[in-house]
């Protein structure tokens, strides 16, 4: 367990270290960049080991029902993610949400819990969740101005909906390939 938590300590301190420590992140110049990308892939890297390491201490037993609010919440968390992504106009809700990024993180986090009743589960998906939590808020206190951007077409739509399906595809085999089957 020791292994997921310093991987969560990680993620979150190379993700907050702008914030907390702007001056030494500014020291570092262009290569701090690389540095914090590294300590981000040690962080995924050390989560992910950590995860898959930690024996299964049960805190609580989701109930059944709980797989299909989890899948349900899983598309919306790659829809409101992918939402951002395209150029200039947006599409729903990234014309109206300032983080849809870390809005879809809190979905996604959100949604394994739901399903997760473990304490490895409740420290990964939590400290996610938290972590998610903290940067909007961190970053609306720094830039607190936010102009929404202009709503995107249908064409944008449409590619949004076939990424998401895709992506929803991609990551069902992964979890599928690993022993978990997300739809049980």
């Amino acid at each position: 367990m020791l292994v997921l938590i310093l991987g969560v300590i990680l993620w979150i301190a190379a993700h907050y270290f702008k914030r907390f420590m702007p001056d030494q992140r500014v020291a570092l110049g262009k290569p701090g960049k690389g540095i914090v990308a590294v300590a981000i892939v040690v962080a995924l890297l050390l989560m992910i080991t950590g995860y898959r390491m930690a024996a299964f201490v049960p805190v609580w037993t989701p109930p059944a029902l709980f797989t299909g609010f989890n899948n349900g919440l899983m598309l919306l968390a790659l829809w409101v993610y992918g939402s951002s992504a395209a150029k200039g106009a947006k599409a729903w809700p990234a014309y109206k949400v300032r983080h849809p990024q870390l809005l879809a993180v809190k979905i996604w986090a959100l949604a394994h819990l739901l399903v997760n009743g473990d304490l490895a589960s409740i420290i990964l998906f939590g400290g996610l969740m938290a972590w998610a939590i903290g940067s909007v808020i961190l970053i609306n206190k720094a830039e607190p101005e936010w102009t929404a951007p202009a709503p995107a077409g249908r064409k944008t739509y449409i590619r949004l909906a076939v990424i998401t399906l895709v992506m929803f595809v991609i990551i069902t085999a992964i979890h599928t390939m690993l022993g978990v089957n997300p739809f049980t």
